[in-house]
């Protein structure tokens, strides 16, 4: 994936302006640039004239993101090498986020619960975490680790 990311200025470059092109290339960088926590909370669907319009499941995030846009905006061009959004629009859509979820599947949303947990749980573990170099390897360590403190603490 990270292959992908690095390919994603030149990619463009080389699509011109092949708008189905540009739109793919941004919905790929809003999903690196938005990460996981905001993966099931934050969608995007279009991108039109260099509009993003992300659906959101309520008022509370449309207000949050909105907040924080420009510093999106900033990181998504970054990523993709050049002005592709210029704003982004934030719409309350619930069932385009439910949409995404059961897409995604619930296990996303249960590992990043476990991290979170685990992450909170022991100081000890974020800092074993920290020092693996591999996201993928650590994401997995957080996920046994979650998944144990979880079991520990249901049979208490």
């Amino acid at each position: 994936m990270d292959d992908l990311i690095r390919a994603l200025p030149n990619l463009l470059r080389a699509a011109g302006d092949a708008e189905e092109v540009a739109e793919a290339a941004a919905m790929v960088a809003w999903r690196r640039v938005a990460g996981e926590a905001l993966r099931g909370q934050a969608v995007p669907f279009r991108l039109h004239r260099k509009l993003l319009v992300v659906a959101v499941p309520d008022t509370a995030w449309q207000k949050q993101l909105e907040q924080i846009s420009g510093q999106l905006i900033f990181r998504l061009n970054s990523l993709l090498g050049q002005a592709l959004v210029t704003y982004i629009e934030f719409r309350v859509d619930p069932a385009t986020v439910r949409a995404e979820r059961a897409r995604i599947g619930q296990f996303d949303f249960d590992r990043a619960a476990h991290e979170r947990r685990a992450l909170h749980n022991s100081r000890q573990l974020a800092d074993a975490a920290g020092a693996i170099q591999d996201e993928d390897l650590r994401r997995r360590f957080l996920l046994a680790a979650g998944s144990y403190i979880d079991a520990q603490q249901k049979s208490k």
